[in-house]
């Protein structure tokens, strides 16, 4: 009886150990997920990548020694300001007139023959400083994004004298040389190598072979409106028996230099002489010394358009 009673005793004594630790084990596992699930969001987690709630300390946190520095962060795409939106930068300030509408004289001539030289004037020059001319300055003040006043400052008036060269005296007057006159200098650029030496003053093609001339004809240029280009070209291409694509008009002995200008026979100028203009090419109306020429010029050689 006692042996029995101590079996029981022992059964019991190991049953209440039992209860006791599996409801220390039970309270150990049910703290621990208790504190997972109401921990501080900025806290790392095994479980979310290792992200950390922008709103929590950390994200409030200065770098310490070895950390990185945070980036900054650009604003959404839609907080942005547009482009259009943005302040534009300051525009050009006009420097103090020089010349302007009412003024007369010479340095009014002499703005309008540089005007002419680049083709933003036509017809006659008189020296007064009236609409046709401030339409011309502020056509050449646009296009060279020079502040568009229509009158001229000293930045107008560097960058014209910088394409243009100085007017001569006949040329601010309206003076016009004899016609196939040959008294005209050269201009320097024609007197080396083989040049058609074209000049707008006398009127004249020289044909110019390493500074001599060897033959002069006599032309016309294109209209106010059609202005015959003037500067440095090459002969581009040759046609002996060319029409115009645009006007159907014959173009014998055609030599293009610059787009559809081309020195050519015409026979317009042949009957109607300098009552008429061009269209924009050199016209000449010696047919036998255009049939000559045509023969002389090679594709390449210089085409030099000026005023003397």
């Amino acid at each position: 009886m006692r042996a029995v009673r101590i079996v029981l005793l022992t059964m019991l004594t190991a049953a209440l150990l039992s209860a006791t630790a599996y409801g220390a084990g039970y309270a150990v596992k049910h703290l621990e997920h208790e504190t997972h699930d109401s921990a501080d969001p900025g806290e790392r987690s095994p479980l979310d990548g290792g992200q950390r709630d922008p709103g929590g300390a950390a994200g409030d946190e200065a770098p310490g020694p070895g950390t990185a520095e945070p980036r900054d962060e650009r604003p959404p795409r839609g907080d942005r300001t547009p482009r259009r939106d943005r302040p534009a930068p300051p525009a050009l300030t006009p420097g103090p007139t020089l010349l302007a509408q009412g003024d007369t004289g010479e340095p009014v001539r002499d703005l309008q023959a540089r005007l002419k030289q680049i083709a933003w004037l036509s017809g006659t020059i008189t020296g007064s400083y009236d609409a046709t001319t401030v339409t011309a300055v502020r056509g050449f003040q646009a296009k060279r994004e020079i502040p568009v006043t229509g009158e001229v400052d000293q930045r107008t008036l560097d960058r014209l004298h910088a394409m243009t060269r100085e007017p001569s005296h006949e040329e601010k007057h309206n003076v016009a040389p004899p016609s196939g006159s040959t008294d005209a200098p050269l201009d320097p650029r024609c007197t080396s190598g083989r040049a058609l030496c074209i000049d707008k003053s006398s009127r004249t093609l020289r044909w110019v072979v390493d500074g001599k001339v060897v033959t002069t004809l006599e032309v016309r240029f294109g209209a106010s409106a059609t202005p015959t280009r003037e500067g440095t070209f090459s002969v581009r291409s040759k046609s002996p028996d060319h029409v115009s694509s645009l006007y159907g008009s014959a173009m014998p002995f055609a030599m293009f230099f610059s787009g559809g200008q081309a020195v050519h026979y015409s026979s317009d100028f042949a009957a109607q002489g300098y009552s008429g203009a061009s269209h924009g090419c050199v016209n000449v109306r010696d047919y036998d010394g255009i049939a000559w020429l045509y023969d002389q010029v090679r594709v390449g050689d210089k085409v030099i358009v000026y005023w003397s």
